[in-house]
């Protein structure tokens, strides 16, 4: 397609590898785990862009910790040049920024998509679809788009997006009339109730120009960055600058609640962020007790609604309910469904060789 030459898409795979102790670690985050296929989730997410962009117009933005995994999980679709380090954890406006440079380096007039490597999205032909159009109408617009996901339930763990009218001739965009934090449970049931509230879900599209024209508004030390940023290999330049991006924000609070225009498309595909345990029995084969389980494991006399993961031995389940249980080659959690949210609490109590 010819309105797609310019396009381009930097994948964000960073993350601290807690939530899905003990299978993720800080070197092997989410996106780096193969929950559902055979495949990593980072994988899966370069696969989904077949048919949208090149491979060569792929980039991925990990940290220093995380680069050797996520070159070697990606090593049969991209050259180690085109997954990049971070230098240090600066949240996703320096992320942003940093994107936006890579690509506008290559190319001024290039339109970018910036998206998460670890969410899970089957309809891979309806994911590119709406993907293409987003990348059109980013070159024919100076808004900042997103995409926007409608609530099958109350969530608190979400940012939420208030959706306004259509844009006149904006292939299916809507406006943004504000972005909003993420709610208490009740405010959340208001925003269902009311239809006219979205899922943020950290998807983002915008012309290299029109990111860089908000940055100079609102974030000029962003801003400064992006245009200083070199040809050609920029491992010394952001080694010396961007530890010291600031500010130390996301990407919503920093640019997108602030700018001139902000257009949204709600997704026809389906999306799980998949953001704790209890993520997974959505995709994952259940009895008819209620329980979820990959690998071996073995379930008799009342167990029901557990999650078990085996990564090797076996796992048994007799007379328990509504517990996680992920079994590794050197550390087992146990953990009841209704604390998943806790697991990082653990962090600071376990030893170093299984973080």
């Amino acid at each position: 397609m010819k309105e797609l030459t310019h396009a381009y898409v930097c994948i964000m795979a960073g993350g601290s590898g807690e939530r899905f102790w003990p299978m993720s670690r800080q070197r092997t985050p989410k996106h780096l785990l193969k929950l559902f296929s055979h495949r990593t989730l980072v994988e899966e997410t370069v696969r989904r862009l077949e048919g949208v962009v090149p491979r060569a117009h792929i980039f991925i933005l990990t940290n220093e910790a995380q680069l050797e995994g996520t070159r070697a999980a990606l090593a049969e679709l991209l050259p180690p040049a085109q997954v990049i380090a971070e230098p240090a954890k600066r949240d996703t406006a320096a992320a942003a920024a940093l994107a936006t440079a890579l690509v506008r380096v290559r190319d001024p007039k290039a339109v970018l998509a910036l998206l998460p490597a670890d969410a899970f999205i089957r309809d891979a032909a309806g994911f590119a679809a709406q993907l293409r159009t987003g990348l059109v109408r980013a070159g024919h617009t100076t808004s900042l788009l997103t995409f926007a996901i409608k609530p099958s339930h109350p969530a608190t763990g979400f940012g939420y997006l208030e959706v306004g009218e259509l844009v006149p001739g904006g292939h299916g965009f809507r406006q943004v009339v504000r972005f909003v934090e993420k709610p208490d449970a009740a405010t959340a049931a208001r925003y269902v109730a009311a239809g006219t509230f979205a899922w943020n879900a950290g998807m983002f599209i915008w012309g290299v120009g029109a990111f860089l024209a908000e940055a100079e508004r609102h974030t000029p030390a962003l801003a400064g960055f992006i245009r200083d940023f070199p040809p050609g290999d920029p491992t010394a330049y952001l080694a010396a600058t961007f530890p010291t991006l600031e500010p130390r924000v996301s990407v919503d609070y920093a640019i997108l609640e602030k700018a001139a225009s902000v257009e949204t498309m709600l997704a026809e595909f389906d999306w799980d962020d998949v953001g704790l345990w209890t993520a997974l029995p959505a995709h994952l084969t259940a009895d008819a007790a209620g329980n979820a389980t990959r690998g071996h494991v073995v379930r008799v006399a009342g167990a029901a609604n557990n999650i078990a993961v085996s990564n090797g031995r076996v796992i048994a389940l007799v007379g328990v309910s509504d517990l996680v249980v992920v079994e590794t080659a050197d550390a087992i959690l146990v953990c009841h469904r209704d604390r998943v949210g806790d697991i990082k609490q653990l962090m600071p109590h376990l030893p170093k060789d299984v973080l």
